[in-house]
């Protein structure tokens, strides 16, 4: 037990450079937020209903992190800030991040599976602050999923997406940031879908603007200047 939670603390410590120590780590809301929904998953499993409820609500209230005591989580996840809700039937596994402002919400039950209504984030899943994801989509393994970005369709494997709604990015995120991408947005504005695209329709202009110039010169007749020249002249 002990090991395992030295393992733990290690694990948010090598994901925030703000932490000194695993004393400082004890202190995250985050981390007392998953220590209280450990008990509160306990006495859900066990049907202890309103006792799982109580110890939501006071870690709610201690953290301003709202876990519903039915939610699987697996090991090393980090909430890093608070201000999170992650719905009940919500399964996240190992070692994830998550960011502050994170909504991990439900849909209408009659459009899940089996009554499943939120989210699954898979092994080493980056969520960044101000996220949402609704409904029982999956977030593949080792995804990012940037900041402020909506999701509700699942999300390839080591795949970045961006936006509203959420759009893988079209470029190889390590180039720009190797290893863990904190808050899971490539900070390159290269990254920016909708800058890549405007680019790309840039270029495409000016091939088209040289092919009307060459077609043009290939039809004026021999000898004779442009019409545009003659006036000048």
């Amino acid at each position: 037990m002990i090991s395992g939670l030295v393992e733990y603390l290690d694990s948010v410590k090598a994901r925030d450079p703000a932490a000194h120590s695993r004393w400082e780590v004890l202190l995250y809301p985050g981390v007392l937020a998953l220590g209280m929904h450990r008990i509160g998953h306990w006495l859900y499993g066990g049907r202890l209903y309103f006792l799982a409820r109580v110890v939501n609500h006071l870690a709610r209230f201690l953290t301003a992190i709202d876990i519903h005591p039915g939610a699987k989580i697996g090991r090393n996840f980090f909430i890093d800030h608070g201000f999170t809700v992650i719905g009940e039937t919500a399964e996240i596994g190992h070692d994830v991040t998550i960011y502050q402002n994170v909504t991990l919400g439900g849909t209408n039950p009659s459009t899940g599976v089996g009554g499943k209504r939120h989210p699954t984030l898979r092994d080493r899943v980056v969520v960044g602050s101000g996220a949402q994801i609704l409904g029982p989509v999956e977030v593949g393994e080792g995804a990012k999923v940037g900041a402020n970005a909506v999701v509700t369709k699942d999300v390839a494997p080591s795949a970045t997406v961006v936006g509203i709604p959420a759009r893988p990015v079209p470029v190889d995120t390590v180039h720009y940031s190797p290893g863990f991408v904190p808050y899971g947005t490539p900070c390159a504005e290269e990254c920016d879908p909708a800058r890549i695209r405007v680019g790309e329709l840039e270029r495409e202009i000016e091939e088209l603007r040289g092919e009307i110039e060459a077609i043009k010169r290939t039809r004026q007749p021999a000898g004779k200047e442009p019409a545009a020249k003659a006036k000048s002249a």
